[in-house]
């Protein structure tokens, strides 16, 4: 008996000659793409549609295979199978609502490959026409958010925000998806809610409710009101923000899981044995290859979650045992194809608080430390696009953490402290740091670290100018809480100044280069403010008064940076060109520090002549700044403690706008024929009653 096989919507033969047959379904899709209604001969049509397995391939293909003009002369059994599949999804048989689920998946997809150069008005009335618009949506709405919220299936609850996000993602700029009016009027923000205060719930779905929320937010925010961001900054319970920290956490858990494992295989492979005896120096190129997925979908929910509601910055702070360290139960999760964003979720389930039991041989973390070094990963090689964008948005995020009063006080709080492991890039001149002998320190010297790293780590040919500016902010706003409520952090500023004087001496060594595409002169002013925030105020946040001390030396140590860069500014600031006015502006934000240079290093030679000493140690230059405090006189600058706060709308909305259009492009490149594969539903659904 010959073989039957099935390609393509067609049952055949492959020993025979006859014409290959066609599943029932294909006949019935034929039928829809006819001028003619297909229930006139058979009254039955659309209630036998929904019973049969949807080919998903075969209707978007049929779809796709048509001209404009061919659509539209089918429009009228195109609109009609919209509305059967929405009115399918208040069936009681779960195959039918499948199956209507599923149908919708495809003709929104179908419909929008056919339409990609024109607008959403009218993908809205090839679907559904014009006239019956808002019904059929508010009906479609509703069904999806009934389904959503009741106690029935989770394969159910999987298709529906499987719909939602092909609804979202349905054009490439979001904000030109005008279907998406209809998801505003009709909210399913509670629904949505509902899913990540459930444990099992969030388990199943958190991913993908924590990426479609990211996305409706992100619906025309800078034009109109958007119902999901005025409701998202109100949230207040608890069960919920701590559910959405959760998904998020496990989601950059997951990612810096993969890296780790990728990292330790690099180490042990041949490559690393052979490094070992040639000696370090392909080490760079051997951490490049090094390469996991970035997450821009789960990082824009963490930051639309910080920047809108001021209640999530408690959930960055709750405490969770380390969720890497964690064996947690796993269920089936289907697979989806690895985009260049990286938005497919993570592989192993969203735990809920009521699940971690606190171990005291367990590292405790928390969502913060997740995203910390989640960020000390990306942030190390910014070459690649998605990579540098993944590190401008740590940094926004971190610059809005900076501002927040609440988020400052855990940061700087005694009594949290924590063992932070950062990701360091391999460097010839420095030995890895042993895991081992971190400290438990509080957390903003993590974030110190990190911005300190960073400093180190890039520069280079192609300068990062943004994320290097970000990056003093970030510093900046510490500081300025840190003298605001007199915190004295011990922390070895040492490693800050050393990092920031580095930092000025590549702006002056590069100068020509750099000049050609970044105003330097912008950031060097900001590093040189930095020093003299310190130098102003530090006696009330530096740890000690030897601090302090220290501080000084470094400057007078490293003076001739400073005397460099003052001659630098002062040629550029007399010649009348471009940079006259940027340059004039760091030459008097160095007086201060001229003047240290200037009292002190007249007295160190003086010390050194007398007591015959050809080079002094740290102790004696020390030991002549402490007894020369009293003759030095330094101005008063203004405004060393001010800042600008952050500003989306103003400064950043180019920049999240094509971060959305990116991500919208990999989530519904994410929703693949796999995602929405029928073969767990079928067998959770064998029986029609």
């Amino acid at each position: 008996m010959a073989q039957t096989e099935k390609k393509g919507g067609l049952l055949r033969k492959s020993s025979a000659s006859k014409k290959p047959l066609k599943e029932k379904v294909v006949l019935m899709y034929d039928e829809i793409f006819t001028t003619e209604d297909p229930s006139k001969c058979n009254p039955r049509f659309w209630e036998e549609l929904f019973l049969m397995k949807v080919n998903l391939e075969y209707l978007e293909g049929k779809l796709e295979a048509l001209d404009g003009e061919e659509l539209m002369k089918i429009k009228d059994n195109i609109n009609c199978l919209f509305q059967h599949c929405i009115q399918a999804l208040g069936e009681e048989h779960p195959i039918r609502v499948v199956n209507a689920l599923q149908t919708l998946c495809a003709l929104i997809r179908g419909v929008h490959q056919k339409n990609k150069s024109t607008s959403g008005f009218d993908i809205i009335n090839m679907l559904v026409g014009f006239d019956k618009a808002e019904l059929c949506m508010k009906n479609l709405m509703e069904s999806l958010d009934s389904l959503l919220c009741a106690e029935g299936s989770e394969s159910l609850k999987s298709l529906c925000l499987k719909l939602l996000l092909c609804l979202v993602t349905v054009t490439d700029n979001i904000s030109q998806n005008t279907i998406l009016e209809y998801v505003m009027i009709n909210s399913i923000f509670e629904a949505i809610l509902q899913i990540l205060s459930s444990p099992l719930s969030r388990r199943e779905h958190g991913y993908d409710a924590v990426v479609l929320l990211a996305l409706l937010v992100n619906y025309r925010k800078y034009e109109s009101v958007n119902p999901y961001i005025v409701k998202l900054s109100i949230v207040d319970d608890e069960a919920t923000l701590n559910g959405m920290g959760l998904v998020i956490a496990q989601a950059l858990s997951e990612y810096n899981r993969q890296y780790k494992d990728k990292e330790e295989e690099h180490q042990t492979g041949f490559f690393s044995a052979l490094t070992n005896m040639v000696g370090s120096m392909f080490i760079a190129d051997a951490d490049e290859k090094i390469s996991v997925q970035t997450n821009e979908a789960i990082l824009l929910a963490l930051y639309e979650a910080v920047h809108l509601n001021r209640n999530f910055i408690t959930v960055l702070a709750q405490s969770h045992p380390e969720m890497g360290l964690m064996t947690t139960p796993t269920s089936p999760v289907p697979m989806t194809p690895v985009t260049p964003l990286g938005t497919t979720p993570p592989s192993s389930d969203v735990i809920s608080s009521a699940e971690l039991p606190l171990d005291a041989d367990v590292q405790t973390s928390n969502l913060l430390i997740t995203f910390l070094k989640y960020s000390s990963i990306v942030m190390q090689d910014t070459k690649d696009e998605h990579r540098l964008h993944s590190g401008k948005l740590c940094l926004i995020i971190l610059t809005c953490i900076a501002e927040d009063q609440y988020a400052n006080a855990f940061l700087h709080d005694d009594n949290m402290n924590f063992r932070v492991n950062l990701h360091r890039m391999p460097m010839r001149h420095r030995k890895k740091a042993a895991d081992k002998n971190l400290p438990c320190r509080p957390l903003v010297c993590a974030v110190l670290d990190l911005m300190v790293e960073f400093i180190v780590t890039h520069m280079m040919k192609e300068f990062p100018m943004d994320l290097y500016v970000r990056c003093i902010q970030i510093v900046h706003k510490l500081l300025c809480y840190q003298k605001k409520c007199r915190v004295r952090l011990h922390y070895t500023w040492r490693e800050l100044w050393s990092a920031l004087i580095n930092l000025l001496k590549f702006l002056m060594s590069n100068e020509t280069v750099l000049l050609a595409k970044h105003n330097i002169f912008t950031l060097a002013l900001m590093v040189v403010n930095l020093f003299n925030m310190f130098i102003t105020y530090g006696d009330t946040f530096l740890p000690t008064p030897s601090s302090y001390d220290e501080l000084y030396y470094e400057i007078i140590r490293m003076h001739q940076n400073f005397d460099n860069l003052y001659s630098m500014v002062l040629r550029l600031s007399t010649n009348a060109g471009q940079w006259k006015e940027p340059a004039s502006k760091v030459t008097h934000a160095l007086v201060n520090i001229r003047a240290i240079i200037n009292h002190f290093n007249p007295k160190i030679e003086s010390y050194a002549a007398v007591n015959h000493i050809s080079q002094l140690s740290e102790d004696q230059v020390l030991e002549v700044v402490r007894s020369n405090y009293d003759t030095l006189t330094l101005k008063l600058q203004d405004g060393l403690d001010q800042y600008e706060r952050y500003s989306e709308q103003h400064k950043e909305a180019a920049f999240f706008k094509e971060l959305v259009r990116s991500i919208s492009i990999n989530v519904r490149k994410n929703l693949a024929f796999n995602t929405l594969s029928q073969e767990l539903l079928l067998k959770e659904f064998s029986t029609i009653s």
